[in-house]
């Protein structure tokens, strides 16, 4: 018989903090005229850098540019394991040709998980799932070394603003976690405030989040 009675109680558990240093990338090229896009001030044509999108004309990429917040999240993931920032339209076509946007005149319905997940590991050799989380399992996912592509409403980029009147609609990266908050790349996030590593509270995340998402992760690597 092992005698305990003098063993010593365990020592806390750390408090959680895992911040991966992935690089930012906006849904639209000017990553620093956001908010005067979103808030209607300019118009994504007059972005100085929409040629770099990959579109062929302002026009193209007005239109695409209010819809690739999912490329964004992938372009971040490519930058992050393979060094490579392919441009946001090339990314777009090759994801609707592979079914994750299905186009109608002018309208577009997409990211689509399951089939935007197949794209990505076929395409690039990352692990990539389509799959409903809890937040407790995004940041179980993001402490084992993954990123993931969480659904939630677009005013998330004011996490202590009013209640959203759907979850949904827009996807982010989460790219750290603590024991308070989630940390995420917004692609239509504002400069200074809520772009590269906003914090987001877990006692708000609920509010926005979807419950479902798309986990990544490096090469050679399984998705849980």
């Amino acid at each position: 018989m092992v005698d305990r009675g003098d063993a010593r109680p365990e020592a806390p558990a750390r408090p959680l903090r895992v911040v991966h240093e992935v690089p930012y990338h906006a849904q639209w090229e000017s990553a620093e005229l956001v908010r005067e896009i979103v808030d209607g001030r300019l118009d994504a044509s007059a972005d100085p850098r929409w040629g770099q999108s990959g579109a062929a004309t302002s026009e193209e990429y007005a239109w695409w540019s209010w819809r690739l917040c999912g490329v964004a999240c992938l372009r971040m993931a490519l930058a992050h394991w393979w060094g490579v920032t392919p441009a946001a339209l090339a990314l777009a076509a090759e994801c609707e040709a592979a079914g994750a946007y299905l186009r109608d005149g002018e309208s577009l319905r997409g990211l689509i998980h399951a089939p935007f997940a197949e794209y990505v590991e076929r395409r690039w050799g990352l692990a990539a799932r389509a799959r409903e989380l809890t937040p407790e399992q995004v940041s179980a996912e993001v402490a084992d070394g993954r990123l993931v592509m969480v659904s939630v409403h677009p005013s998330i980029r004011e996490p202590y603003g009013p209640e959203p009147v759907r979850r949904g609609g827009h996807l982010v990266l989460a790219v750290g976690a603590t024991d308070t908050a989630l940390l995420i790349h917004n692609p239509s996030g504002f400069p200074g405030e809520s772009q590269a590593f906003a914090r987001v509270p877990w006692r708000s995340f609920g509010r926005f989040y979807a419950g479902r998402g798309i986990v990544l992760g490096p090469p050679g690597a399984s998705s849980s």
